[in-house]
């Protein structure tokens, strides 16, 4: 008998369809020391696929049976031992032979038997992952699919990455080197040069503008000296001031008898003053062509001891009366100097040394920026600023020199 159920287990196993599922089960009835071996079945493997209750029906045969009965038949058992192992187990192909066989044999057999005969145990070494013989995952990714990066994730990397700054050494590289090849050089400067000499107009107004751009700043460093200088400026008592003491603005003129400029200036200050009686002018005594011409020292140290002893309206005489000669450059002598103090009604004077003045008003006019004469400032006499103080580095019309004046009072607007 047990040799007859090894043959109806080769036949399943086989796929033979002319086998009955009855047969199957009256021989397995007919034996109880079968049913035994049946029931001695261990129940982890028969608990590991979800099967039919088997309780009221016949119990399956057991695949130990078939390997008892005889050494012979291990060849022959491999397929059905390689389905209950899972390190070895069958091909696809294998499985669904041996899934479908009984059903294909069965015409009219209770589907849950046909199960129980027909379907092998499945034993799982995990109770979360399913058997491929029960629930095959043909979309599962394999070891290798899972080894590698999604692209998204590759995507989202390289994204990371391009945050990073990476070529800072070439960055500066490429900063130091030449913009040009010394060839190209040489050959922009052949043009540029031949431009030039086509276009000699364009080097004046180069000039002209690099000329604006340094007067400015002269403008405005004098500018900021004079009112940094703005004390000694206003209150030498040894200095020559004509107008009212508490005048609101000044002008301030330094000047040499010789200087021709300043023969020409002499009248548009005479007319200046005449227009503006509520202004104080300060003449400063700066002969810088004593070196050359001595007139020019006896002159201003006559003209410096007439203001201290004889005072304001006499100085104005002397003053004017000298530029009147028309004897400059040179041309003045001490004739011209005594004739005009005699003019001025200061005929005897005392031999005070005026060397002491003279000094402070050169370092006083190389401090304030100016480097010959004539040099004028209009400023107001208290509160100066940038936007009230106006210079002069030579000569200036009387329409300059009045806007000055009204800039200093607040009125330049008026």
């Amino acid at each position: 008998m047990r040799m007859n159920k090894l043959a109806l287990a080769i036949m399943l196993l086989a796929g033979a369809n002319g086998v009955s599922t009855a047969m199957a089960a009256e021989l397995s009835a007919s034996d109880p020391a079968d049913k035994s071996v049946v029931g001695t079945q261990p129940e982890p493997a028969a608990s590991a696929v979800s099967q039919p209750d088997t309780s009221s029906q016949p119990p399956a045969i057991s695949d130990s049976s078939a390997t008892s009965a005889t050494p012979d038949a291990s060849a022959l058992q491999q397929p059905a031992d390689s389905v209950a192992t899972a390190s070895s187990g069958p091909t696809a192909a294998e499985q669904e032979s041996v899934a479908t066989a009984p059903v294909a044999a069965s015409g009219s057999a209770p589907a849950p038997q046909e199960a129980t005969i027909g379907a092998p145990v499945q034993p799982q070494s995990d109770s979360n992952k399913p058997s491929p013989a029960v629930n095959p995952t043909a979309d599962a990714p394999s070891a290798a699919e899972k080894s590698e990066p999604h692209p998204a994730a590759i995507a989202e990397q390289h994204k990371t990455d391009g945050d990073i700054p990476q070529k800072p050494a070439e960055t500066a590289a490429t900063a130091d080197e030449p913009l040009f090849t010394p060839e190209q050089e040489a050959r922009i400067g052949e043009i540029a040069k031949a431009w030039l000499l086509k276009h000699p107009e364009f080097l004046i107004e180069v000039d002209q503008k690099l000329q604006k751009i340094q007067y400015d700043e002269q403008m405005k460093a004098m500018t900021t000296a004079a009112i940094q200088h703005q004390d000694e400026l206003l209150n030498d008592k040894t200095v020559p001031a004509i107008g009212p003491e508490n005048a609101q603005v000044a002008v301030i003129e330094f000047f040499d008898y010789q200087c021709s400029v300043c023969a020409r200036q002499a009248p548009v200050i005479q007319s200046l003053m005449k227009h503006n009686p509520q202004v104080r002018f300060i003449f400063k005594e700066w002969p810088i062509f004593g070196y050359r011409w001595k007139p020019s020292f006896e002159a201003a140290e006559t003209g410096l001891r007439i203001w201290q002893q004889k005072g304001g309206d006499a100085y104005m005489n002397y003053h004017n009366a000298l530029f009147a000669s028309g004897h400059i450059e040179g041309a003045l002598t001490h004739k011209d100097v005594t004739k005009a103090a005699s003019a001025a009604g200061a005929g005897k004077l005392k031999n005070n040394d005026m060397l002491g003045t003279l000094s402070r008003t050169d370092i006083l006019a190389k401090n304030s920026g100016f480097q010959g004469t004539p040099g004028i400032i209009v400023m107001p006499v208290a509160g100066a600023t940038a936007e009230t103080v106006t210079v002069f580095p030579g000569g200036a019309m009387e329409s300059m020199l009045q806007d000055a004046i009204d800039k200093a009072q607040g009125q330049a607007g008026d």
